[in-house]
C-alpha cells in the first residue's frame, strides 16, 4: 500500500463575486488580483500502484478535481463569513475539511483519502484523518538553536569516531533545530457549532515555549540539560524528550506527536510517551 500526497495552492479574494483562475499553480490557482487569502490543501491518497501507469493517482487529476470540487467549498464559505463579518474558527475549518472529504472521496477510486491538511500559515496547519472530522489535528512549528556532541562513554575514541563521525567532535557542534508539535482535539457536534475554538493558539505556544523551548534553546544539550547527561542527544532522543516534556501539559487537547528536524534532510517523530525519562 502506498500513500501519495499532493499540495494544491490557491488564493481567495473574499470580496470578489467570482474566482480568478490564473495559470500558475506553483504560486496559487485560483489566484487573486488583490491582496487575498493564501491557503494550501494537502490531499493524501492511499492505494496500490496502478501497474499500467506506475501511479497511485495521476497528480494532474488530483489538481483538476480538487480545484473543480474542493476549492469552491472554501471560497464560498470564506466569502459568506466575510460578508457577515464573522470569524472563521478552527472548528469551522474541520467542517470544511470534512465536507471536502465527502465531496472528493469517490473521485480517485480505488485510491482512498487518508488525510486532508490545510496549511493556514507557513508554520501552522490543521488536519483531519477521517471523513467525519471528529478529531482535529493542530500543528505548529517552532525553532531553537542548540549544540551537542554524540558520544558513548562505553565506546573507545576510535569506536565513537567510527559510529558518530563528525558528530563526535569533542567540543561539540550546533544545529538550528525545527520542532513541530501536533495536538488533537475531539470535535463533538456541539464543539463544531461553537464559535470559540478548543485550541487557543497563544496558550499552546506559551506551553511549548515554557515546557520545552526554554529548556533547550541556545543550550549545550550534553551539559545544560540534565536528561542528556545519560541519553545521547540524537534527533531521536531529542524528539522523545520533547514529547515527554509536553505530554499532559495541554488542558483542552491531547499531544499527538512531536517532530524534530535536525536539518532539512533529517527528522524524527515521536508519537508516544517514554516512561523512563529522567528529570
Amino acid at each position: 500500500m502506498y500513500k501519495l500526497a499532493r499540495q494544491i495552492r490557491f488564493a481567495i479574494n473574499p470580496f470578489a463575486e467570482s474566482m480568478e483562475i490564473g495559470e500558475n499553480s506553483y504560486c496559487a490557482k485560483p489566484t487573486t488580483n488583490v491582496l487575498g487569502l493564501y491557503l494550501a490543501l494537502w490531499v493524501q491518497l492511499e492505494s496500490k500502484i496502478n501497474p499500467n501507469t506506475g501511479f497511485v493517482v495521476n497528480v494532474v487529476d488530483i489538481d483538476r478535481v480538487v480545484r473543480d470540487e474542493g476549492v469552491k467549498i472554501f471560497d464560498n464559505f470564506i466569502k459568506q463569513k466575510f460578508s457577515a463579518k464573522q470569524e472563521i474558527t478552527f472548528e469551522h475549518v474541520v467542517c470544511l475539511l470534512s465536507k471536502t472529504w465527502s465531496v472528493l472521496e469517490n473521485k480517485f477510486l480505488p485510491a482512498k483519502i487518508s488525510n486532508l491538511t490545510l496549511e493556514i500559515m507557513p508554520a501552522r496547519k490543521l488536519a483531519i484523518r477521517e471523513r467525519n472530522g471528529n478529531m482535529l489535528y493542530f500543528s505548529e512549528k517552532f525553532e531553537f538553536a542548540a549544540s551537542h556532541t554524540l558520544w558513548n562513554k562505553k565506546f573507545t575514541n576510535t569506536e565513537n569516531d567510527a559510529v558518530f563521525g563528525k558528530c563526535a567532535n569533542r567540543t561539540g557542534h550546533g544545529h538550528n533545530y525545527i520542532v513541530e508539535v501536533t495536538v488533537k482535539s475531539q470535535q463533538s457536534l456541539e464543539r463544531k457549532r461553537q464559535e470559540n475554538s478548543a485550541i487557543k493558539a497563544g496558550e499552546f505556544e506559551a506551553i511549548v515555549k515554557k515546557e520545552f523551548i526554554s529548556i533547550v534553546d541556545h543550550k549545550n544539550l550534553n551539559t545544560d540539560v540534565p536528561h542528556f547527561a545519560k541519553a545521547n542527544p540524537t534527533v531521536e532522543n531529542i524528539s522523545e524528550f520533547a514529547f515527554n516534556c509536553l505530554n499532559g501539559k495541554f488542558s483542552d487537547c491531547t499531544l499527538d506527536s512531536v517532530t524534530i528536524w535536525e536539518s532539512d534532510r533529517t527528522f524524527c517523530t515521536c508519537t508516544s510517551a517514554i516512561n523512563n525519562m529522567e528529570s
